[in-house]
């Protein structure tokens, strides 16, 4: 199989990074683009000894599952929703199916996975938003927006449909502004220009947001400081902007420092009777409506097995589990080795009144080992980790501190099936999972497993 060979095929599946999943004489293609049942003709991209990749040249008969027209009009252009032409109904049912291939060596033979909890607003509700800034060569008209997919090629996105109205206004004034005090986009390839990225974010009723401008400098220009009193000046939902110094070559988004310039530093969201303060650097889920629904669950499934549980969350950021489960244990002990999370969490102890939880910035390993050392034990531990998953110490040293339960959220259910056989290996059985909808439109999914001590 060769670069440019046609083929007509009939996708089988979808799978985990977005990919539809077709067979030429057993040989694997992933095609871009693609829905389950869909019949195609498709062109080779490229191909390896294992598998090929593929693009759409021609829709000749499409699944029942498509949709007559994307869900965003931007759908083609913008790289940020991979599924805005599948019916949302049929996308959870796609993420459902996508847990259990993940998992099917570890899912014990009685045990299901259950249907992907949906989110009620699949329209305007992403509250984190991380925008890329660039210009254009000759008229230094400035561009922001979210990539083509697959390149490097920046869209202006004047509307998007998964995040709130506001954001739209705000970016476009961002853009009229910057051009009138002649400011300059960082170019990555030159390694020059000013900014960055303008990340943005709200609380869910839109009413506290908070501005960071990410810069390649080392000090606070005038522009940048007469860009956020002009923005804050128009915009009173605005609590503060702030500037994130990042100098370096690399696609990482955020530096390590940062400093406010108008307002405070810091948003408040709100979730049930729960209060968060959440700082530029600080870690908090992009959809709130899905975040509350999983803590909920957690927290009922805990409050129906556990009366007054000593609670370890682990790798905690600022704290959102063990504040949201304070009233239900007798203590809680957070471990995070990101400052600025462990300053937002202690002021919302404050704020919620909160006296049962110990928050530790330090290194979770050593944390871990230090407990072990000392005999310490927890009825339940919470991990939420990043994509790339647990390390298998970490696992293995929250397996001998844990007597009971272990809730494991992740966001990448590949790298849940990893750390399950740790878990297992150590101790643990898969009782219960469940996928959350935390990023409708996309592949991205969130999964709720709970491993019980057998």
């Amino acid at each position: 199989m060769e670069k440019g060979d046609i083929f007509e095929v009939k996708i089988e599946k979808l799978l985990y990074e977005g990919f539809g999943l077709a067979r030429i004489d057993g040989f694997v293609v992933f095609v871009d683009n693609a829905c389950d049942e869909d019949v195609l003709k498709i062109e080779i991209t490229s191909s390896n000894k294992n598998y090929a990749k593929a693009k759409i040249l021609e829709i000749i008969k499409p699944s029942k599952y498509r949709s007559e027209k994307p869900f965003c009009a931007m759908a083609n252009a913008c790289g940020g929703c991979q599924w805005s032409y599948i019916k949302y109904d049929h996308q959870l049912e796609v993420k459902k199916e996508i847990i259990k291939d993940a998992l099917k060596k570890i899912l014990p033979s009685n045990l299901q996975v259950l249907p992907t909890i949906p989110c009620e607003n699949i329209s305007h509700f992403r509250h984190k938003i991380q925008l890329p800034v660039s210009q254009t060569k000759n008229s230094k008209r400035f561009i922001i927006g979210y990539f083509r997919p697959n390149s490097h090629e920046l869209v202006n996105i004047k509307h998007c449909e998964i995040q709130p109205e506001i954001v739209d206004e705000i970016v476009a004034n961002i853009r009229e502004k910057a051009q009138e005090l002649q400011l300059t986009a960082y170019n990555e390839k030159k390694h020059k220009g000013l900014l960055r990225h303008i990340v943005i974010k709200l609380s869910k009723d839109d009413k506290e947001i908070l501005i960071t401008f990410v810069i390649n400098a080392e000090k606070i220009p005038k522009a940048i400081r007469a860009l956020a009193k002009a923005l804050s000046d128009k915009f009173e939902q605005i609590t503060g902007c702030c500037v994130n110094f990042n100098t370096q070559k690399n696609n990482v988004i955020l530096g390590k420092n940062t400093e406010t310039i108008t307002g405070q530093g810091f948003y408040r969201e709100t979730l049930k009777e729960k209060t968060y303060q959440i700082s530029p650097n600080s870690f908090f889920q992009t959809n709130p409506y899905i975040a509350e629904k999983i803590l909920d669950l957690i927290k009922k499934d805990i409050k129906e097995k556990f009366k007054n549980p000593h609670i370890l969350d682990a790798y905690s950021g600022i704290s959102t589990f063990g504040i949201y489960l304070s009233d239900i244990a007798k203590k809680i002990v957070c471990v995070e080795s990101e400052k600025s999370s462990c300053d937002d969490a202690e002021q919302s102890l404050i704020i919620n009144g909160i006296k049962n939880i110990e928050i530790i910035n330090d290194d979770a390993s050593k944390v871990f080992a230090d407990f072990i050392k000392n005999k310490q034990n927890f009825d339940i531990t919470i991990i939420d980790p990043p994509r790339k998953g647990a390390t298998t110490e970490g696992l293995e040293n929250i397996c001998k501190l844990t007597s009971k339960t272990i809730y494991y959220v992740s966001c990448n259910p590949q790298t849940l099936a990893r750390d399950a056989v740790i878990l297992k290996q150590n101790g643990f059985e898969l009782s219960f999972v469940q996928g959350a909808d935390m990023f409708p439109h996309s592949y991205h999914i969130e999964t709720i497993a709970k491993f019980d001590r057998h």
